[in-house]
């Protein structure tokens, strides 16, 4: 058997990790500044992280919610007070898309609604309704089409409420920051008027923050820089450093039934150790401020260029637009200046550097990029 052949590969095999680095096969160092698409917070191996796992798997690995599990109740109050929402509820699922799954199906059977409201350039996942409200044809399948999707321009809020007046959308579902779609931010002055339209309407507001949590854009959710509180919002990615787990918190508006939602791995003991080590180190050291902090000092020391048409982004998720194709700007700073960036389009670096990162491997990245520049 064979790998099924999706994914366009890099040749480069890492074997190992420590904080923002990444060594390969052959002993070459690399600076990593993607993260494994937002995924590592806390830094790869942080011995903390490493130690609660290992120390978990010793006791208990699995078993099925159908019994208790007290980690699950220490994770959803660390994160309530992480994100100022300790009212709000946590239902744990497996991945980001996931998590989106379970927002959209919320909203539906809040409000008894069938019709989702999203955004252009909008990323939500790759599963069924997750995939329907992601603005990109090419990976929706004619089964995922089905859905009643309706897709409008960011921060504009007219064709908003225009969808909304005709009474049958269930949710809107925005990005803290769109990510996917190239670094693109919702107005601080959009999200409160969506957040006031969708209560005049009914409508239950959706704030994806697979991407752009868990301190990353130097607040724990970049919805936060808006100074909202949305219905549900969906985290992921950061979540646990590298450990597959995904979250839906959920207004105390929402009332839950038995057998409402569920799933068999979410929550389960492995992730909840690794989820509540990354809690616990971003509070301990003090991650959210550093990625603000360290995050605008890189914006600052972008190297100035004709080249360059914009630079935007909150903290550690940052893009850099260029005016033409950046496709082999991204490969020498890979393949020749060993750093690992990610990408949108054919024209933007994607910047998702780890929230450990400092000041000095910001200037080795800014080394890099002027060097291939």
């Amino acid at each position: 058997m064979k790998l099924f052949d999706v994914y366009s590969l890099f040749d480069i095999t890492p074997v190992r990790a420590k904080g923002t680095r990444l060594w390969d096969e052959e002993g070459r160092e690399y600076l990593d500044f993607y993260s494994g698409h937002a995924v590592i917070s806390v830094g790869h191996c942080h011995p903390v992280y490493v130690t609660a796992i290992t120390e978990q798997l010793n006791k208990i690995g699995f078993y099925s919610n159908s019994v208790i599990n007290p980690m699950q109740v220490e994770l959803a109050r660390k994160i309530g007070e992480l994100s100022s929402l300790e009212d709000y509820s946590l239902f744990l699922v497996n991945s980001g898309a996931e998590a989106n799954e379970n927002a959209v199906k919320l909203a539906s059977f809040h409000t008894g609604k069938d019709r989702m409201l999203a955004f252009r350039h909008s990323f939500h996942g790759r599963t069924s309704a997750a995939v329907a409200v992601t603005d990109n044809p090419k990976i929706i399948a004619p089964f995922n089409a089905r859905q009643k999707v309706t897709f409008v321009d960011l921060n504009d809020l007219d064709a908003v409420e225009a969808e909304l007046a005709k009474g049958d959308v269930a949710g809107v579902i925005i990005e803290g920051i769109q990510g996917v779609g190239g670094i693109r931010i919702p107005e601080d002055s959009f999200l409160q008027d969506l957040r006031r339209v969708t209560k005049e309407y009914g409508t239950v507001l959706i704030l994806d923050e697979i991407q752009s949590g868990c301190g990353r854009t130097g607040k724990y959710f970049a919805y936060q820089w808006a100074g909202i509180e949305p219905d549900l919002v969906t985290v992921a990615k950061g979540m646990a450093n590298g450990f597959p787990i995904g979250g839906v918190l959920i207004s105390p508006e929402f009332k839950a039934t038995k057998g409402m939602l569920g799933t068999t791995f979410g929550g389960n003991y492995l992730a909840m150790a690794a989820a509540i080590a990354v809690a616990d180190i971003i509070r301990e050291e003090r991650l959210i401020e550093n990625a603000r902090e360290v995050g605008d000092y890189l914006k600052a020391r972008i190297p100035a260029s004709p080249r360059i048409k914009e630079v935007r982004g909150r903290g550690l998720m940052l893009g850099i637009e260029f005016h033409e194709s950046a496709v082999e700007l991204r490969r020498k700073l890979l393949f020749e200046q060993h750093v690992f960036t990610g990408f949108s389009g054919t024209s933007m670096l994607r910047l998702l550097a780890p929230l450990v990162t400092t000041r000095d491997d910001v200037d080795t990245f800014v080394s890099a990029l002027s060097a291939v520049l």
